[in-house]
């Protein structure tokens, strides 16, 4: 069922149209709205376009690194399950598998 939220992000009012749950919308909105009031403060001076931009590379970043770390923990996961079961391998004796 699609519909409107409306949110608060750095002063400014958006309507938000979709399917989304309406606490969950208004948690990224927050979100957005904490990483630009965070950035803004390192910031002699911007424009709010421009800190929106910021924002959204920041933000691209950290999802990059997020996925970048889940496929580094995947192939962890994948090599140790490699390491133990050639190590079950070893320690069983042959004529079980016959």
């Amino acid at each position: 069922m699609t519909k409107t939220i409306d949110v608060e992000i750095y002063g400014q009012r958006y309507t938000i149209t979709g399917d989304g749950d309406d606490a969950y919308i208004r948690r990224l909105a927050h979100f957005v709205d904490d990483h630009m009031k965070h950035l803004a403060e390192g910031m002699k001076t911007t424009t709010p376009s421009k800190l929106a931009v910021l924002t959204a590379i920041n933000l691209a970043h950290q999802l990059f690194e997020s996925e970048k770390k889940r496929v580094q923990g995947e192939a962890d996961v994948e090599r140790r399950m490699v390491t133990l079961m050639e190590s079950i391998d070893e320690q069983m004796p042959t004529s079980l598998f016959r």
